[in-house]
């Protein structure tokens, strides 16, 4: 499908802000325009920008009910309870485990960690798991990246004398369980300055909190940022405040001394001999620790991540690994299968503006991703359902713009439950629900989604000719990193290229280009590659003026001369 390119230019008194920041950087004026679209608008803010400095994270005691769980933990080891630390089976659960247990065990050994499973405890926490905790006499667990709508869980729990500190960054109801403490950034008047905290992220904010009531230093903390960037990275949350502090400084530890688990998962990946990016975390370190979870137990991936020996790492790794294989070859037959039933249901091409499929027989694991895969091919709001322990329970995924956990909400007295994000939410129903359930849920997307927003949208952030692609423009252009929402790998777009006559097919297929371009404005020669964009391959090859549309990337491997390249994102004729 083809995007609709956009390009907003700054508003008058932007343009004020831009033509003041210009002056520092006059050398290449594309850097001063793209700064004022992240709302800088100041010499200063642009060096504290490139610059993320730990000095600025925010007062974790800000976060209501700090000072009750600090002061809970502190009861518990002080008493020598025994502590369970319990996380969600994906990247953002488990990395939230991993980091505050293997903190905490530098000052108290009675504790221990639980990952449920999909199939046998199902989301969040369960009534198996707690009756698991009470065998083990455990009296205060710390639950990390859900539990904010765990209402008849903690109540039983308290029954059975287990305490609960909630740390979650879900949205939650109006009615919130009866925990010691609930660490949320998006409760209702929260004065936290940062709302979108991973859970992993909320799980480091508590430990700093302990750190500061006890008179710790933060060194041994700040050693497992690698962990927080991960799950930044692989949730996708906002890359901004204390985001991009805590993902830069993370993935600084990633390229110099990372946990031995995440060292052993990037040596199968082989990134040990090369700068490790986000879209490295996103795309290859991400997924295989989340494949544990999918294919078999998250504790798996947790074990990985708190191992002490790099022997035991690699062989932990190497299981995880081929989880990650199995997942790709089921996410594809059953993408294939949800492709064929849409096709016999004559939706392919429908006016319908959502989808919702179901098939008993899916992997449960899986369905998040076809989910994805869904949304991206047809660009509708997605949920994919498949049974469970006598359930329907699946997961949506949205498009650009469109709130898809509002749309879950509106139909929340069918569900037994759900909970997520604004593009993402899980959820169950009875299997008779589901008709009634697909019916209302398109009535809402229909009467609430935008036209522009049922067509990939391509934000340019600014016009560059390759006049302007410089050395030291490149380097600045470095300084934005790390990128997420909210702070997006800037798009640019070059418009009247030309082939410089050596631009070639490529992959199995030859279904990619790779591209040696010019422009007018300058003799530069540029490289890029357009993947599966075969389509376009004659056309460029005949001479004639094209624009692309672009993101910059540099590949720089250790002890070794880095490359430059245009990753191409869409090309379409100019229209002069």
């Amino acid at each position: 499908m083809t995007s609709k390119w956009n390009y907003l230019p700054l508003t008058t008194e932007e343009q004020k802000l831009e033509t003041d920041l210009a002056k520092e950087f006059a050398s290449c004026p594309p850097i001063s325009e793209l700064l004022v679209q992240r709302g800088i608008t100041s010499v200063e803010e642009a060096e504290k920008f490139f610059h993320p400095s730990l000095k600025d994270m925010h007062d974790p005691f800000l976060m209501p009910d700090m000072d009750k769980a600090v002061n809970r933990l502190n009861q518990a080891m002080g008493s020598k309870e025994k502590i369970m630390v319990y996380g969600d089976y994906d990247v953002d659960g488990t990395t939230s485990v991993a980091l505050v247990y293997k903190y905490l065990l530098n000052f108290y050994s009675n504790i221990e960690y639980y990952i449920p499973t999909r199939y046998d405890d199902g989301y969040g926490i369960s009534m198996r798991s707690i009756d698991y905790a009470a065998e083990r006499n455990v009296k205060l667990i710390i639950i990390l990246d859900c539990g904010i709508k765990a209402i008849d869980e903690i109540k039983y729990a308290k029954e059975k004398g287990i305490d609960f500190i909630i740390c979650d960054h879900h949205v939650p109801d109006d009615e919130l369980p009866d925990a010691v403490a609930i660490l949320n950034p998006k409760l209702e008047n929260s004065p936290y300055p940062c709302p979108h905290l991973s859970g992993c992220g909320v799980g480091y904010k508590l430990m700093q909190a302990f750190a500061i009531s006890n008179g710790l230093p933060f060194t041994e903390l700040e050693a497992l940022l690698d962990l927080v960037a991960v799950s930044i990275a692989a949730d996708i949350v906002p890359m901004v405040d204390e985001n991009r502090i805590m993902t830069y400084h993370g993935l600084k530890r990633l390229n110099s001394n990372p946990n031995l688990g995440l060292r052993a998962i990037m040596k199968i990946c082989q990134l040990h001999n090369r700068e490790i990016t986000i879209s490295d975390v996103i795309f290859k370190i991400g997924p295989r620790i989340n494949a544990s979870g999918r294919m078999q137990c998250g504790s798996e991936a947790v074990n990985l991540l708190v191992a002490r020996e790099i022997g035991d790492a690699y062989e932990k790794a190497e299981a995880i690994d081929q989880y990650n294989k199995d997942r790709k070859e089921l996410d594809k037959q059953i993408t294939e299968e949800a492709n064929a039933i849409l096709e016999d249901r004559g939706e392919i091409n429908s006016n319908k503006k959502s989808i919702v499929i179901y098939n008993k027989d899916w992997h449960k694991g899986i369905i998040g991703i076809v989910a994805s895969r869904l949304t991206e091919l047809y660009y509708k709001p997605a949920v994919v359902l498949t049974l469970t322990n006598g359930l329907a329970t699946g997961s949506s995924r949205s498009v650009q713009g469109f709130d898809v956990y509002r749309a879950i909400d509106s139909v929340r007295d069918l569900l037994e439950n759900f909970g997520g994000h604004t593009y993402a939410v899980g959820l169950s129903l009875k299997e008779e629900n589901i008709p009634e359930f697909a019916r209302r849920f398109e009535e809402y997307v229909a009467n609430n989604i935008q036209p522009n927003q049922l067509r990939p949208q391509l934000d340019i952030d600014t016009y560059l000719s390759f006049a302007d692609i410089t050395p030291e423009f490149v380097s600045t252009l470095k300084k934005f990193n790390p990128f997420g929402p909210g702070n997006n790998k800037p798009v640019f777009c070059t418009r009247g290229v030309l082939d410089f006559g050596t631009s070639k097919l490529v992959g199995r297929q030859f279904e990619h280009i790779k591209l040696e371009l010019v422009d007018n404005s300058s003799g530069k020669v540029i490289n890029g590659i357009a993947f599966n964009m075969a389509e376009h391959f004659e056309y460029i090859h005949s001479g004639k003026p094209f624009d692309i549309c672009y993101t910059i990337e540099e590949n720089k491997h250790h002890n070794a001369t880095s490359s430059l390249q245009l990753f191409v994102k869409e090309i379409r004729v100019s229209k002069t």
